[in-house]
C-alpha cells in the first residue's frame, strides 16, 4: 500500500495553542482528526538541558498536504523552531483510511465526514 495517509506530529507549549491549531487544520480540511496528548519533554536548547510539559497533536491527513499543514502551523506556533514532522502511515483499516481521505478532500463541497464507527 502507498503512503497516500499520515500522521504529523507537532508539539505546542499549552493546550490553548494546541486547540486553535487542530480546529484550524479540522476547519481548513487539512486533517481528518487532531488527537492531543499532554508529555513531558526533555530536549537540549541553546547549549541547556530543558524540561518542559507539552501537548502532542497527532495529526491525521494526506501526505500531500503536508506543506500546507506545516506553513499553517507555522504561521501561528510561538516556538522558534517547531516540531512538525510526517509518519506515513503504511497500512490501516481501508474504512478509516477512507474517511481520512473522504475528510481531507479539498474541493469537496460538503465531505461526508461522520466519525468512524
Amino acid at each position: 500500500m502507498s503512503s497516500e495517509y499520515a500522521m504529523i506530529i507537532a508539539t505546542f507549549p499549552d493546550r490553548e495553542a494546541a486547540k486553535k491549531i487542530a480546529r484550524l487544520l479540522v476547519e481548513k480540511q487539512l486533517a481528518a482528526c487532531v488527537q492531543m496528548f499532554p508529555i513531558e519533554s526533555v530536549y537540549r536548547w541553546k547549549g541547556e538541558i530543558c524540561e518542559d510539559s507539552e501537548i502532542a497533536l497527532f495529526i491525521k491527513s494526506r501526505a500531500a498536504l503536508f506543506a500546507d499543514i506545516a506553513n499553517t502551523i507555522k504561521e501561528l506556533h510561538p516556538y522558534e523552531v517547531s516540531e512538525i514532522i510526517l509518519l506515513p502511515i503504511a497500512d490501516g483499516l481501508p474504512e478509516y483510511l477512507g474517511w481520512i481521505g473522504e475528510c481531507t478532500e479539498q474541493n469537496a463541497e460538503e465531505p461526508l465526514c461522520n466519525k468512524p464507527t
